[in-house]
């Protein structure tokens, strides 16, 4: 416990220096809460532009390591949480570090695998193929003859990554006890929904799960998938089948090869509209570097430490949206949003309903082989920013995937509409929408549900009614527009009942005069009783009353 306090402190004063350096030391003053205000230091400024800024937390994230870096990496896939100078910087964070020792490398792979790295492998190259924030990968050859590759979790990333990740969920709660934007953007919640994802990429048994399934999935003959050799696989240990291609991020090479790129972005783009539309699991991160192309033509995928799953209700809306913009229609762009993400309570629907509709315009007569449908979906997560409506991570990442895909595509080929490649399958989305066996599907998959509700309603309305009788029903609302409106219907109402008092009165004073004047008496007289004149005192008496009840309210 005490062990644990201490690196602690120790990592604190490291992250206390890095924002000093990097120009937010009164970020960690005010965190301190020694009675010190949200005021910059000499020098620094208290509301420096977004670019500016996004360059300091790019800067300082790379000074911090690691867990920073990965968590940098992460956010930038979130336009929704994080304004778009900030994010156009997170995207150039380097993740190139120096290599641990070959030593480390043999301690991890025979404590993780119970075997010498003699015994398990032919052979195992020394020197690393690539090193990165959170583990390395070398080139090794099994016993079997079977060429592979193994990944190696960095020693103590577990620990470096957990005590960050605990300073930066306290920091977060502090900072929305503090400050009023922290708390508006819900500050935690985006820190324990980026600490979730890079928790996901430090088990390596989650990216071979994630690559056996896409390759299940997969029902395009010109894609491959590694494969897993599972008995060689830990969560710090990854071994996978060794793919030789030439990497996209490496046009010349491929025109070299002679290989067909317009083919190959053709390939690449398809797959990813069945990935993200058809098999709803796709590649979250497919850059230049994750994607091979083979000498037979075949397009390899690697790395699939962060993968996507949409579910097929944001198929759905994700299709409306595209439909959407493709009418021109701002309300359904604006239903789509909505259906998407969760919208705070007091939006402001007026401003939102203008922004979508400058992003409406922005696409009007636009020819649809001109549209980037990546560039329209940030587009939209910009809106979502402006107005804190929160996206799922799910669309979030579709939009990095997508837009990462357009890159890369037209860099193998100018002239591809990405559009028209995702033309098939947007339309057997919609239809499939549409299909009356789908339809009759849902409404089946949903009758159980209804049965059930409809046997327990009896119980409940007697539950209900026996509340009732006990008088203990109790029904609370809290809403400031409700008790507003509730409050104009009471003193609508009190007017209404004035207006009807004075009416009665008048009626009835009338009708006993006109009754006066036809039998030629002064006043009609019942039983030695002048009716007007007690009528009129009855009614006189009544209309003070109300006026008296309705003032003392307040409600008039």
């Amino acid at each position: 416990m005490l062990a644990n306090k201490f690196r602690h402190l120790i990592r604190y004063r490291t992250i206390v220096g890095a924002l000093t350096r990097n120009g937010f030391g009164y970020v960690a003053d005010g965190l301190n809460n020694k009675g010190k205000s949200w005021r910059a230091k000499d020098g620094e400024m208290d509301h420096p532009s977004v670019d500016l800024l996004g360059k300091r937390i790019r800067l300082m994230l790379e000074e911090l390591g690691p867990t920073f870096v990965k968590l940098g990496q992460i956010a930038s896939t979130r336009p929704d949480l994080f304004p778009g100078g900030v994010i156009e910087e997170l995207k150039r964070l380097q993740d190139h570090v120096k290599p641990f020792s070959y030593s480390e490398v043999v301690n991890i792979v025979e404590s993780e695998l119970k075997s010498p790295v003699s015994t398990l492998f032919k052979s195992f190259s020394e020197e690393p193929l690539a090193s990165a924030s959170i583990g390395q990968v070398h080139r090794a050859v099994l016993k079997s003859g079977d060429q592979v590759i193994v990944k190696i979790q960095r020693p103590d990333i577990h620990k470096t990554i957990g005590v960050d990740l605990e300073i930066l969920t306290e920091w977060a709660r502090i900072s929305e006890m503090k400050m009023s934007w922290a708390k508006h953007y819900h500050l935690r919640d985006a820190v324990e929904e980026l600490s979730n994802a890079l928790l996901d990429e430090l088990d390596y048994m989650k990216e071979a799960r994630n690559a056996e399934k896409l390759k299940a999935r997969n029902t395009l003959a010109y894609i491959h998938i590694p494969d897993v050799y599972w008995e060689f696989t830990t969560r710090r240990v990854l071994t996978m089948e060794f793919v030789k291609g030439i990497p996209f991020s490496e046009p010349a090479r491929l025109r070299e090869a002679q290989l067909d790129t317009k083919q190959l972005a053709n390939r690449f783009a398809t797959s990813i509209f069945s990935q993200i539309l058809e098999l709803g699991f796709f590649h979250a991160d497919p850059h230049p570097g994750n994607v091979m192309a083979l000498p037979d033509g075949r397009v390899a995928f690697l790395d699939f430490g962060m993968v996507g799953r949409l579910p097929e209700h944001l198929k759905n809306h994700f299709a409306s949206f595209v439909i959407a913009l493709r009418n021109q229609s701002t309300r359904g762009v604006i239903r789509a949003i909505s259906r998407m993400g969760v919208v705070p309570d007091d939006i402001d629907q007026s401003k939102l309903f203008d922004d979508v509709d400058e992003l409406r315009q922005k696409y009007y007569q636009v020819p649809l082989n001109q549209v980037s449908v990546g560039v329209a979906v940030q587009d939209l997560f910009q809106v979502a920013y402006r107005h804190r409506i929160r996206i799922p991570n799910e669309m979030t990442m579709l939009g990095k995937a997508m837009l990462t895909m357009e890159g890369v595509a037209t860099s193998l080929d100018p002239e591809i509409s990405v559009v028209d490649v995702a033309e098939p399958f947007g339309a057997k989305l919609f239809l499939n929408r549409l299909n009356p066996i789908r339809m009759g599907k849902q409404v089946m998959e949903e009758v159980p549900e209804l049965v059930d509700a409809v046997q327990e309603l009896p119980g409940s309305v007697k539950r209900l009614m026996k509340l009732v009788r006990q008088g203990k029903l109790r029904i609370e609302a809290d809403s400031p527009q409700l008790g507003e409106l509730l409050n104009k219907l009471d003193r609508l109402f009190n007017r209404l009942a004035f207006s009807i008092v004075l009416l009665a009165l008048s009626i009835v004073m009338l009708g006993l005069i006109i009754g006066a004047a036809i039998s030629g008496t002064v006043s009609p007289i019942m039983g030695k009783i002048p009716v007007i004149e007690v009528g009129f005192a009855i009614a006189f008496l009544m209309f003070l009353w109300l006026i008296y009840a309705i003032f003392r309210s307040g409600r008039f």
